[in-house]
């Protein structure tokens, strides 16, 4: 299908001249002699790109262009004028012009800006569609009272450039609230830089957030940017900030309040375009009466306060939850889509939930490799959100499932997934808490979490 253009000038021979120059190139040519038939033609006949003489009796090619881009704002507009200036060229583009040309027109460069602004729109369809995906994939899931208060404050926040303070426990989504924020942000093509203060020792943590020149201190045997500079533009995460030491909670105090920062080892002073938001599962007020948080920071911190509920504060959430989960997994391992029978579902709303979101996708996951069935019933729940499935006194692990297994090589791995399992709920969800408590490394539980 071939892009269609939309030439609108009021002199004929222009028109005549780049209908037949387009025409040949295999562009499919509308005409409008005036700004209003211009508008029109859009309606009815939903041009890919326009050529807009500015110069134009009635309504110029100014007005006819703020009315395009009010109405068709992601519609392409090339201005074209016998009397350019400078002044016209800015008044163009303040108004939303993809590219200014002068007469006499040179039709190389009228063939090459429509191309340019063809492929540019093409890129913006991309990006949009990349954005709505994202969105998507990150949008809180649920219709609960909680969840619906929680979109308003997003929606509300989001605009803005305003520092946010996400709080709530361990597994209930606070990084996936960010990300939403950040894509209903005004920096949504920026980038989105995550650093998880609690995974970072001291040490290291001031390098990551600020970079460092080379020799700056030992081991920093090159140069490196931080966070700060590589989320500029966009958004930068700060996860469990409660975690920061105080050090380095004075030296960010510093940064926010000045927008300015250095290098470690550098006396240059770095400019910051950065919107901050940071998230904790502790409670900071009492942090900072145990003189473990600056109240100074906490305020510069929270002036957009968002709370995200703990999933036993929204049980009705959990039917929605996981057909969503189970309609992930299905994409993700091109097999048949699972589903719980009503008396399943009606079981899990019994359980209390520690670990929230996560350690229902987690419980989901594994129903959808462990039962054979399409339907996961009441008697596939394991223990311990199944009170009528027998356990090990010490771990509550199931007895039956892997008493009735064949081999104990399989015995033996399905036993090691559910232990490992188990732990890394008891921990919240923390790998490196549950690795250090099972005398593990990191690295074999991450392989083992994403293999089960």
């Amino acid at each position: 299908m071939y892009p269609a253009v939309l030439i609108v000038d009021d002199e004929s021979t222009i028109v005549d001249s780049l209908d037949g120059i387009l025409s040949d190139d295999g562009f499919e040519v509308i005409h409008a002699f005036n700004g209003y038939e211009a508008l029109k033609k859009i309606d009815s006949h939903s041009p890919d790109i326009v050529l807009l003489d500015i110069w134009m009796p009635g309504m110029d090619g100014i007005d006819t262009l703020k009315e395009i881009k009010r109405h068709h704002p992601n519609l392409p507009v090339i201005m074209i004028t016998g009397h350019g200036s400078i002044e016209s060229a800015v008044d163009a583009t303040k108004s939303g012009a993809f590219d200014f040309l002068e007469k006499p027109l040179s039709i190389d460069k009228v063939i090459l800006s429509i191309n340019n602004a063809l492929n540019f729109r093409k890129l913006e369809e991309e990006n949009r569609y990349l954005r709505k995906k994202a969105i998507e994939k990150n949008s809180i899931t649920g219709t609960s009272p909680a969840v619906q208060k929680l979109y308003g404050e997003i929606m509300a926040a989001a605009p803005t450039d305003a520092s946010i303070l996400i709080t709530g426990e361990n597994g209930t989504g606070k990084e996936m609230v960010a990300r939403t924020i950040h894509q209903f942000s005004n920096r949504p093509e920026g980038p989105f830089i995550i650093i998880n203060c609690a995974a970072i020792p001291e040490e290291r943590l001031e390098p990551e957030l600020f970079g460092h020149e080379k020799g700056a201190f030992e081991g920093a045997s090159a140069k490196n940017r931080g966070k700060f500079e590589l989320a500029a533009g966009g958004t930068l995460f700060l996860d469990e900030i409660g975690d920061m030491s105080i050090n380095t909670q004075a030296k960010m105090l510093r940064a926010l309040e000045s927008k300015t920062f250095q290098r470690i080892g550098s006396s240059r002073t770095l400019h910051m375009d950065v919107r901050v938001i940071t998230s904790s599962n502790k409670d900071l007020e009492s942090e900072i009466k145990e003189g473990r948080f600056r109240e100074d920071l906490f305020f510069r911190l929270n002036v957009i306060p968002i709370h995200v509920p703990a999933l036993r504060k929204r049980i009705e959430d959990i039917p929605i939850l996981v057909d969503f989960f189970l309609t992930q997994l299905a994409e993700k391992s091109s097999a048949p889509k699972k589903t719980l029978s009503k008396e399943a579902v009606e079981l899990l709303k019994q359980w209390h939930w520690k670990g929230n979101v996560r350690e229902l996708k987690n419980l989901m996951e594994r129903l959808s490799i462990m039962v054979e069935s399409e339907i996961i019933g009441k008697n596939d729940i394991p223990a311990p959100y199944n009170p009528d499935i027998e356990t090990f006194p010490e771990t509550g692990e199931e007895r039956n499932r892997i008493f009735t297994m064949a081999q104990l090589d399989q015995a033996k791995a399905a036993f090691e997934a559910e232990f490992i399992r188990l732990r890394v709920d008891q921990m919240n969800g923390d790998l490196q808490a549950a690795a250090k408590q099972m005398g593990a490394s990191l690295n074999f539980v991450k392989k083992r979490i994403s293999k089960s």
